[in-house]
């Protein structure tokens, strides 16, 4: 299983489009979200969770936004190819 760590993030709430991250902290740096390449949404028993493929141009991430709980989770970290 992946390692999963909790993190800030800044996000736009965009009519029509739901969330989108524009930045967020991961050991004391922040990460300016270039693109959003792919986002879903699945659940974890009854609670609803959105998925966010991002990079920064160096690397890809894995966003996942709770809303029940209001938290936000880096998930991966693989190089961009």
């Amino acid at each position: 299983m992946p390692r999963q760590e909790l993190i800030r993030v800044a996000v736009i709430f965009e009519p029509g489009k739901g969330l989108r991250p524009v930045w967020f902290d991961r050991n004391r740096r922040q990460h300016q979200v270039k693109e959003t390449t792919y986002r879903w949404q699945d659940r974890a028993g009854d609670k609803p969770l959105h998925h966010f493929s991002v990079t920064d141009g160096e690397s890809l991430f894995e966003l996942i936004y709770s809303p029940l709980e209001g938290v936000w989770t880096l998930v991966e970290q693989r190089p961009d190819p």
